[in-house]
Formats: C-alpha cells, structure tokens, sequence
C-alpha cells in the first residue's frame, strides 16, 4: 500500500475538494495487521462472488473508489452487514475492493455566487445545535420561529439538496443568521444559504456526521463543533469552513459521537456512544470494554479538561463457551445532548443500557453532573439489571435527552422519555426523585421514545416509534432483513407538565409505501400552536398543540430535482426533528435503518403567499 507522506498537504487537498477519506484509506501504512483481502473472503465473498443481478459482483465493486465503498459500509445499503466489522477491517476491505481514485468534489453549480458566510453573534434567528435553547425542549418561539398556525397549513417545498451517495439523511441542521450548517453520513459538513440551498463550503470529516453542528463565537469568528460516527471531534471557522482543531475524544473502535454537544464559558461538552454492544451475541469477541463518557474541551484548542465515565473500569468476568474472557461492566452510552442548568451548575445526561454483566446503577438512568469538575452529583436508574443483549435485557435506553422545564406553578421539572415507552418527571432538588410517570408506548429494543421529546411549558409531545417488524428470509442471494410492518407502529401524545395527565393522543393509520412502517421515531419540534413529528413511512405533519389534529401533511416519499444537481430520493424520517427558522421549515428525508426506508434529502418548506 502507498503510505501518506505530508499529511496536511493531503489534509487540505481532500477538503478543498470534498474528498473522503482517501488519506486515510491509502495510508494505513504497510503494517496494517488487517488483510482486506482475508476480510472479503470471510465476510463478502459469499454473496459477491455470485451471479445476481441484485448483488454488485467483486469486479462492479473493485471500480469503485474505496471511500464509496467505506461510506456504504458505515451508513449505506451494507450497513446492516458491516456491524460485526471493526474500523480496522472497514477500511481493510475498502481499500482492497475500491479504486485510490479522487471522489468528485461538489458540482460548480451548486455553489453559490457569493460564497461568504455571514454569521452575527446576537441573531434572534436561530437553531443552534439539538435544541434552541439550553434546556433542551426542541421549543421555538414566536418570534423566531416566523410561523403562524395558519402560515403551517400553507407550507410548500422551497428546495430540496441532495447528499450525494448516501442512503440515510440524518444530520439536523443548525440555522444562523440565513445560514444553514448540516452534515452527512458521508462525513461531508455543507454550508448552505438558507433561502435557496446554494452550497457556501464543504469540509470532509473523518467518519459519518450525525451529530447536530454547534456554533460558538470566538473572537471576532465563530466556531462550529460537532463529532463524527469514529469518535472524531472536531473545530471548524465557521466562516469559511478551515479546520481549527481536531481531538479523538474516545480510542474504543465502536465509539460514536452521535449527541449534540453543549458548551458553556468557553468549555465544550461531548457525549460519547457506542455500537459495540452489536458484538455481544459473537462468541469470539471478548465483550464488551466500552465505557460511555462525556468529555469538557477547551474550545479554544480542544485541550482536555475532564472526562468523567459512566461505569467503572471493565475487568474479567469469567469466559465463554469458547473460552473467550468476558469483560464487564461496559455500555451506558450517552446517546444524546447534555441539559444545563446553569442555576443550579448542574448537566443533566441520559444513559443506555449495560453491554455486559455486571449491570450498573447508572445504566438507564439520568445522571447529574458538576458542570466544573464533572462529578456525578447524583444518579437515579429507572430500569436495573439492563444488560443487553448479552444478558437478554429489555434493552431500554434513554436514547434522548433530558428536558428542563417549567411548569405554569414554578417548579422546575427534569422530562425524559424512554425506549420501555415511559415518560418521567424528576425533581432536580430531590436527587431526581421521580415526580409522576406515564406510559405513552409499548416499548422495546426499537419501540417507545427514540430520538427527543418536545415541550412548550404546558405540555410534553412525546412520539414514539413501537416499530414492528418481521425477519425477511434470504432470497434469490439477498441476505435476510427486516421487513416492517405497514398496520403498527406508535404515535403522538401529549401530556401535561404538571401532573403526566393525558391531554391528547394521535394514532397513526395504516401506511401504503412498500417497505413503510407509521412509526414515529424521530425528534418531536414545537412551535406556538404546532407540534412538528415525522414518520417512518415517510410523513412529516404538523399538529394542533391544542387537540392533536393535523393541520399540514407533506410526504416526502418521491424523486427530488435538487439545487445541487445529486439524485434527490426521499424516504424514512427518523433521528432528528424539524427544524423552525424564520418562517422556514428543514427536514431530513431517508433512514435506511431498522429496514427503513432510504433517502438523501434535505428538505426545506416555507409558507406559499395567498
């Protein structure tokens, strides 16, 4: 293998050309301990080497560039595959199967005429990360939402950009100033004015960009912070898009940075997951040795300043049939984006389950950390003994943040929603002691609440997922799959702050898209009067605050003519939510997890004049 010898000049070849990965491909050094060769033939050959119209053969593959190959393995149509894979052998069998050749940069007509990014440092016009503010309530208000009740019932597609390559759109965007800031599973960061979806910049990250951007003024600039699906964290001018700083926050190989980070006081906060419980049920793994994590960078130079672990450090814990020792504890991801509270000096996570036994008390629970030091304050676990699926647990992350929010006597009250179906009230005062709780699903390993609640101070909006599905046998050389259930999946409900009394609920109907589920994973939005929510089977609507009617449905199952030239296709919508900036709306479209539907679309609406 040619190994990279200037690593900036590469560096800055590949980002000023929108390249990916390919330094990284090419230069994992002539010591590589992983053959991509051995790596086909144990785990691709089987189906490649086959004649069916349906499977690319080895040589379809083998003219392809390897960063194409490694994108359809992180998050594309191999994904489901891949999972047992390590980083190491990814980027073995991409650089064996694929071509050292350059993935073409963006289209000259994408870009806008005037290329420069403008972003104020007091815009009343905002989506700064995972939420508008820092509690965490996906609220917008009035003001700087820009939309009425009867503006929604108008809203009509404005452009639609098109990620090219990708399956899955799954990066929420952050909205400045007319700014729009986004990523992609191809790792590809998009700067985009925001009336007509023009490209500014790009900027070529390391893994898959998931993670909400963050942008923080620094000195007379700004700087944007996010992390990729490797455990790359990153700092990038936001004005032109120039690499600042770049920290791998976490060396674990199934590290992903898939929350929203959070700062404050010139400290970036990063939570950190993983995928490494997907190797539990392979008994020549020693399972498991992620701990999940949340880290506090300096922003100015990413220097560390604390990291503080949700479980104690694994040990051996016995072995396996195959006498392959078994390592525990493990797990406790932080799936999702900090809460501060700045009152009380206080961050507030959410944690997953354990991977490997011994379960924890910090599994499944809301954590409260110092917001100086990192010391966990207090813990409070709704669901013990959750080790899965090493241990056949439930399975029931919080997979979404915490909210703090305050109810219409005064008190303040920590909101959290979890994949059992569950919603909690804690008091922060008590050490989290539960105030009231309320089913809102059945749950399950993808059921309940997923990605985020919403809350306009009166109410808690949680959807909730409750996907069924059924294994697909493997047929005519495909694989099995999942294939979901179109008649089943979950809702909308709303709840009171004060009490979790039921004040309304909606029940999706049956969906008729091949493929489709009506299940309502993703991130729930609000706004005065409405409650944006999308669906598996496509669908974002918007809801009556007041009683859960729809007041505007868009499908966004269809072929797009994107502003950037790429194959628009949309799909599923899960992971993030809507995002309500300045009478416009942005929605992903395409989620090819759990069998979804894919897609590679960001989509924007705005109201049509009368």
């Amino acid at each position: 293998m040619i190994k990279c010898v200037d690593v900036n000049l590469l560096r800055i070849g590949l980002r000023l050309l929108g390249l990916l990965w390919t330094c990284l491909l090419l230069g994992m050094g002539a010591n590589a301990a992983v053959s991509g060769e051995a790596v086909y033939g144990k785990r691709c050959a089987v189906c490649h080497e086959q004649v069916n119209p349906r499977i690319p053969p080895r040589e379809m593959l083998k003219a392809m560039t390897a960063a194409r190959i490694l994108r359809s393995l992180d998050f594309g149509a191999m994904m489901s595959i891949a999972y047992p894979l390590n980083r190491e052998e990814r980027e073995a069998v991409a650089g064996y199967l694929g071509t050292a050749a350059k993935d073409a940069p963006p289209r000259p007509e994408a870009f806008c005429i005037d290329r420069k990014v403008k972003v104020g440092d007091r815009s009343e016009f905002t989506w700064n990360g995972w939420s508008p503010g820092l509690a965490n309530t996906r609220y917008q208000s009035a003001d700087a939402a820009g939309l009425t009740i009867d503006q929604v019932r108008r809203l009509k597609l404005k452009w639609a950009f098109g990620f090219e390559g990708d399956v899955t759109a799954f990066g929420q965007p952050t909205v400045l100033d007319g700014q729009v800031f986004v990523g992609s599973a191809g790792g590809m960061v998009h700067a985009l004015r925001a009336e007509t979806g023009c490209l500014q910049w790009v900027f070529q990250a390391r893994g898959p960009v998931r993670s909400a951007i963050l942008a923080v003024p620094l000195g007379r600039r700004h700087t944007l912070l996010f992390g990729d699906q490797t455990g790359w964290f990153y700092s990038l001018e936001a004005e032109t898009g120039r690499l600042r700083w770049e920290k791998k926050v976490e060396e674990h190989d199934t590290a992903r940075l898939t929350g929203a980070a959070v700062a404050h006081n010139g400290t970036v906060y990063v939570p950190v997951a993983s995928w490494e419980e997907t190797r539990s049920s392979n008994p020549d793994y020693q399972c498991c040795t992620f701990r999940g994590s949340l880290v506090a960078l300096r922003i100015r130079d990413g220097k560390l300043v604390w990291k503080t672990y949700t479980v104690p450090e694994p040990s051996e814990n016995g072995k396996n049939r195959n006498g392959i020792a078994g390592m525990g504890p493990s797990g406790a991801s932080i799936w999702s984006a900090p809460t501060l509270d700045l009152k009380r000096n206080r961050m507030y996570v959410t944690t997953g389950d354990n991977f490997s036994a011994p379960a924890t008390l910090t599994s499944d629970a809301v954590l409260a950390l110092d917001l100086g030091t990192g010391r966990i304050v207090w813990s409070k676990q709704v669901t013990a003994g959750d080790v899965s699926p090493s241990e056949r647990g439930p399975d029931f992350d919080f997979g979404s943040s915490a909210m703090l929010v305050k109810t219409g006597e005064g008190r303040e009250l920590l909101l959290a929603g979890q994949k059992s179906g569950m919603v909690y009230a804690f008091d922060p005062d008590k050490l989290g002691e539960i105030v009231w709780q309320a089913r809102v699903g059945k749950g399950g390993t993808t059921g309940g609440v997923q990605w985020g609640m919403a809350s306009d101070g009166q109410n808690v909006y949680a959807a909730v997922s409750d996907i069924v599905a059924t294994r697909r046998p493997a047929a005519d050389g495909v694989p099995a799959g999942r294939q979901l259930d179109p008649t089943k999946g979950g809702g909308l409900t709303a709840l009171h702050v004060a009490d979790g009394s039921k004040a309304w609920g909606y029940v999706p109907e049956a969906c008729a898209t091949p493929g489709c589920s009506p299940a309502q994973s993703g991130a729930v939005t609000a706004i005065p009067g409405v409650v944006f929510s999308g669906s598996m089977d496509g669908h974002i609507r918007g809801f009556s605050a007041e009683d859960g009617k729809i007041l505007w449905d868009f499908d966004t199952v269809r072929e797009y003519q994107t502003v950037n030239g790429v194959a628009g296709k949309g799909g599923a919508l899960d992971g993030p939510g809507a995002v309500v900036v300045k009478g416009m709306v942005f929605v992903n479209s395409g989620y090819s997890r759990f069998g979804g539907l894919s897609g590679n679309v960001l989509l924007a609406f705005g109201a049509e004049e009368r």
